[in-house]
């Protein structure tokens, strides 16, 4: 029995050793160090890989083209050497050249053959295609598996602005305006017409030496703001000396928020109604439309490439102005004062700017005179009258962008801050455990939190 075991066992083939691995780029060389001579050299496909024995132990693997091909080596001791030799593209100077171009983007290349594979993520179509393109040349077909990444959430540029505006005003008024009910025996006055005097009503009777019975009477039109009769004499004199100022400011501060590249507004005013008068079928109806005034701002932000933010504004402070108002069919139009301004400016985060120097001097001087009395030394200013306005207007604007994010919602939200409690509480209890109760919750059932500091 252990004959025949023998002999099954002498006639059964030795299991054949797994080929050995070998990895060689194209155009790359390999050498091979055997410990005994080589009589015999096999390859299964000599198109991707060239074997040459150097030496008798030395042997030459060349890389020819990508693919796979099996190496057989037999040694003159009768040993056997297989070899699982694979040829590919060397893809790391491809792979730093899309790198390079592409730095933002997961870009990565498979080879299989002689074709290239691009994979990864893109965050743009455009980039897939300027990929494809670079890569063209290198391999006779390309194969695109890059998929598009979701679009996150775009980043939202939040806008801090501050209108400042302080208008000085002044006026200075003098004029003097003479009434007579008698004196040296004329009924009279004398002014400029600058401003509003004293007109006869009514005169009854000859006035002269020594006559009685006789009366005059004036109606004063406006007193003015100094006014002073001396019946005895029979004059009387109304003037007007007046010296007012007066200072207007004016601040807002919003804040817009939008995304990149997308138009934001704010206005604070409000509207009046204009009368527009229709043609056609409908000639000389009437329509009333609404124009806005206030404060107003006009914003586009850009992010640039450098991680700045371009800013297009335009902001506006207008005011109605009922110096300047029109009458138009018994309908009273005001006028607008405007002050707007248009700019482009490229800031970093959290950086300012200040547009300044937007002034507006207005001088504004009236003066009447009577010829030849408004000469005369001294006594010439009774017969002059002047009035001086002045209005000094001063408009600053100061722009602070940011970029944010929405809160999460595991963030605090911010809360409104309330001077006082909009429904203050009862006052604090002790409950059974001895702690004391919230103060700042009603005992009514349904009642909520009413203010947080």
């Amino acid at each position: 029995m252990l004959a025949v075991a023998a002999s099954l066992a002498a006639q059964t083939p030795p299991t054949p050793a797994a080929p050995a691995p070998m990895t060689l780029s194209i155009g790359r060389s390999l050498v091979l160090d055997r410990s005994a001579d080589v009589t015999r050299i096999s390859i299964s496909n000599p198109e991707v890989v060239d074997a040459v024995a150097v030496t008798r132990r030395e042997i030459l693997v060349n890389g020819k083209a990508p693919g796979f091909s099996s190496l057989v080596v037999w040694s003159k001791s009768g040993e056997r050497s297989i070899y699982a030799v694979t040829v590919e593209r060397d893809l790391a100077p491809i792979r730093r050249l899309l790198k390079d171009t592409f730095p933002d983007e997961a870009i990565d290349v498979r080879a299989d053959r002689d074709s290239l594979a691009l994979v990864g993520q893109v965050s743009n179509p455009g980039a897939a295609e300027r990929a494809m393109a670079l890569i063209a040349p290198q391999a006779k077909a390309v194969v695109n598996n890059l998929q598009l990444v979701p679009p996150r959430s775009e980043k939202q540029i939040v806008l801090h602005v501050k209108f400042a505006e302080v208008d000085r005003t002044a006026s200075n008024s003098f004029g003097v305006n003479i009434l007579s009910t008698g004196a040296l025996n004329t009924p009279g006055s004398i002014s400029t017409q600058q401003f509003a005097g004293g007109t006869p009503s009514s005169v009854n009777g000859t006035i002269g030496n020594h006559l009685t019975g006789s009366s005059t009477s004036f109606s004063l039109a406006d007193a003015l703001n100094i006014f002073a009769f001396r019946p005895d004499l029979n004059l009387g004199a109304v003037i007007q000396d007046l010296e007012s100022r007066g200072v207007l400011q004016i601040l807002a501060e919003p804040n817009l928020v939008t995304t990149n590249g997308k138009e934001a507004s704010f206005l604070v005013g409000g509207e009046f109604p204009v009368p527009v008068p229709q043609a056609g079928a409908s000639a000389g109806a009437i329509t009333v439309q609404f124009r806005e005034y206030g404060i107003r701002l006009n914003f586009t932000p850009q992010v640039t490439a450098n991680k700045t933010i371009k800013l297009h504004v335009k902001p506006e402070v207008s005011s109605i102005d009922m110096s300047n108002a029109v009458v138009f069919n018994g309908f009273t139009i005001p006028a607008l004062s405007t002050r707007r301004m248009e700019t482009d400016i490229e800031l970093g985060e959290g950086q300012s700017f200040v547009i300044a120097g937007l002034l507006d001097d207005q001088v504004t001087e009236n003066l009447s005179q009577i010829p030849g009395l408004a000469h005369l030394p001294i006594l010439g200013a009774m017969f002059k009258s002047r009035s001086i306005s002045k209005s000094k207007t001063e408009l600053i604007v100061m722009v602070t962008p940011e970029s944010t994010y929405p809160l999460s919602a595991t963030d605090p939200k911010p809360l409104p801050y309330m001077p006082r409690d909009f429904l203050p509480g009862e006052p604090a209890r002790t409950n059974v455990t001895g702690a004391a109760e919230n103060p700042s919750r009603s005992s009514a059932a349904g009642s909520s939190e009413t203010s947080r500091p």
